[in-house]
């Protein structure tokens, strides 16, 4: 007969694998891609290296543990951030606190970040790379499309244009995150090309306008 294992033995099991994605997760933080070791994860979490071993085959499905943990939440941070702005409905404001959000939280912790979105990785990793990509570009999405149904923006393909601004802002952050820099200027500006680039209303000094109907 085959081992079953009890419910209790699993959720320690579970509850170990968290500690030990928690502790790579800081590791990534600290030291990057490249600095990760199974090694160096275990003296993290405080556990021997083969019980890193026996959660995660290698380093490859750990830091895609990492990713999947972290995108889950950051996601979740950017479409909070963007909803709680739509409560007037203006796509602007919307789009605004979407990407403040997005580029703060990654300035803030600039190694993680970097890994996350341009430091180099195996195959697998890049993979989740490219669903971490995917998914705060839904976000955006929802923002264009309601922009573009309710007049608010031009005519365009919400997928197209939420996929191309994700992928812009991460270009656009590569630089300060690659040398851990929180420059003043990257956010305003941010927010400034994303805007234009949906075709938000400018008035004569490049700030967005009242959309007509508004107070």
């Amino acid at each position: 007969m085959a081992y079953r294992r009890t419910p209790a033995v699993q959720a320690r099991l579970d509850a170990q694998a968290g500690s030990i994605v928690r502790a790579a997760m800081t590791v990534l933080s600290r030291d990057g891609f490249s600095g990760l070791s199974m090694a160096a994860v275990a003296a993290e979490a405080g556990v021997a290296t083969g019980t890193v071993y026996k959660s995660f085959s290698g380093k490859s499905e750990l830091v895609a543990a990492v990713f999947r943990e972290v995108v889950t939440r950051e996601v979740a941070a950017v479409a909070e951030a963007g909803e709680a702005a739509g409560s007037a409905r203006l796509a602007r404001e919307r789009v605004t606190a979407a990407v403040e959000t997005f580029a703060g939280r990654a300035l803030k912790n600039p190694k993680l970040a970097y890994v996350l979105l341009a430091e180099p990785v195996d195959t697998a990793v890049d993979a989740e790379r490219l669903r971490f990509r995917r998914a705060f570009a839904e976000t955006f999405e929802a923002a264009v499309a309601e922009g573009v149904a309710t007049g608010q923006l031009p005519p365009q393909d919400p997928r197209t244009s939420a996929t191309a601004l994700v992928g812009a802002i991460g270009e656009v952050l590569v630089g300060p995150l690659a040398e851990e820099l929180e420059s003043e200027s990257v956010m305003p500006e941010l927010v400034a090309f994303a805007l234009r680039a949906l075709g938000v209303p400018q008035d004569h000094q490049g700030r967005p306008q009242e959309p007509q109907g508004q107070e």
